[in-house]
């Protein structure tokens, strides 16, 4: 794991934005599909800190050894398969296949090893009693491989992750890490009026390590994934932006499931294009 340096939180900073772009390419590909394009982008810097940074994969074998990513929050595919082609687990062209017939990169992620998908997802609730299995087994067989669990806020409002977070604590997973890519949106509409969920206090008081930071600073996710757990399962609530780097995609739950034409494309690249050109 590298040392947190401006040069590094430079280069993440700019994948993040590449990650964004080609978010957007794919979105457009499906011509006449829609794609889940505003929760993805409220994860980008979340899966371009782990995938660039935290996660150790290629360099272990045999592959059981490496670190598992568990994409809990499924509809965020789009950003998970970026990041698996920038983290040079996948090609550019299978990096193409997404939404194609046939291919390896469906709209909601299937297990394949082969091209680094660790969990099935779609079916939302079920990815931290999965990451929390993978934990205990781990520590069964004496591995030291570590497990990170990305879920989404709305995800909370389903029991299973309560039983699961229960379960996790009272084994003392140290080794799992949720991250909460918490954006104050879901597909019916803002989670403080679907269900009030103090998520960090709640996983606070079933056992949890828990840490909030912006989702969106890189320096700031890099900070709380290198803190030690404290023989604790870990918990990281990223506070994010659905649609996050896109202005009128920002917070506009229109973009939770649509379509990208080739005007609103050409927008969105432009704004991401300006931005790469400022000052920061």
């Amino acid at each position: 794991m590298s040392t947190t340096t401006d040069s590094r939180v430079g280069q993440l900073r700019q994948a993040s934005l590449d990650m964004r772009r080609h978010i957007l390419r794919l979105a457009l590909g499906v011509a006449g599909n829609r794609a889940h394009i505003g929760p993805a982008l409220s994860l980008v810097e979340i899966l371009t800190v782990l995938y660039l940074d935290v996660l150790r994969r290629a360099e272990l074998e045999p592959v059981s050894m490496r670190d598992k990513c568990i994409l809990s929050k499924g509809h965020g595919a789009l950003a998970y398969y970026v990041a698996l082609y920038k983290a040079g687990i996948i090609s550019l062209e299978t990096l193409n296949t997404y939404e194609v017939n046939g291919g390896d990169l469906p709209g909601q992620p299937v297990k394949n090893s082969v091209v680094g998908i660790d969990f099935s997802s779609g079916s939302l609730g079920h990815g931290l009693a999965y990451g929390a299995g993978l934990a205990l087994g781990a520590r069964m067989t004496q591995s030291d491989t570590r497990v990170y669990v990305v879920l989404g806020d709305g995800e909370f409002n389903e029991g299973a992750v309560w039983e699961s977070a229960m379960f996790a604590a009272h084994q003392k997973l140290t080794s799992l890490t949720a991250i909460v890519d918490r954006n104050g949106m879901q597909s019916d509409g803002r989670t403080s009026d679907i269900l009030t969920v103090d998520i960090p206090a709640m996983l606070h008081s079933t056992g949890w390590n828990v840490a909030v930071c912006d989702g969106h600073d890189v320096g700031q996710l890099l900070g709380a994934l290198r803190t030690d757990p404290d023989c604790k399962p870990r918990a990281i609530v990223a506070n994010t932006v659905k649609g996050k780097g896109v202005s009128f995609m920002e917070g506009n739950n229109e973009w939770h499931h649509a379509q990208l034409s080739q005007e609103n494309f050409a927008r969105a690249m432009t704004e991401l294009d300006a931005f790469e050109r400022s000052p920061r």
